[in-house]
């Protein structure tokens, strides 16, 4: 099974950025355990980190048909504001999960509200790159039970 990760703006200077809210792992890093886990797994993981909204929903519909069995995304500073993307998952229908590093819904108000999580069968926040495994994981679980989308959304 294939999952395309994607990492929104701002998560290339992970490590740099915040680290008291985002942590100290450096962006390499994280691409590093996410791929090693996912092989624990028995899955592909191919990784797109862009600081750009077109980017970003051009590789979403390519995984329409290279092979991307889901989607794993962190929108990061796109997550309350992109119809576009939003859209983009939609219309590719493929079964997302999106992963925040921080806990969204204890932060400010304006950063509360994903937009993405529309589109998405699971939201995991506030775990940090354990997150990550979690959402692999869950996308591991939805493709082996075979199930489409879930009309809800389940945050952990």
């Amino acid at each position: 099974m294939k999952i395309l990760v994607i990492n929104g703006p701002n998560l290339n200077f992970l490590g740099i950025r915040e680290p008291e809210i985002y942590g100290a792992t450096r962006y390499e890093t994280l691409v590093e355990m996410i791929r090693a886990r996912g092989a624990e797994l028995g899955l592909e993981t191919v990784f797109f980190q862009s600081n750009h909204e077109g980017a970003l929903i051009d590789r979403i519909q390519s995984a329409y048909s290279d092979g991307t069995d889901g989607i794993l995304i962190n929108p990061a500073g796109f997550t309350t504001t992109s119809v576009a993307i939003l859209d983009a998952l939609k219309a590719v229908g493929l079964p997302a999960v999106e992963i925040h590093l921080s806990n969204i819904f204890e932060r400010e108000a304006f950063r509360q509200d994903s937009l993405i999580r529309l589109a998405c069968f699971a939201t995991v926040v506030g775990k940090g790159i354990p997150g990550y495994f979690e959402g692999l994981a869950l996308l591991k679980e939805r493709l082996t039970e075979g199930k489409a989308h879930s009309e809800t959304p389940r945050t952990s």
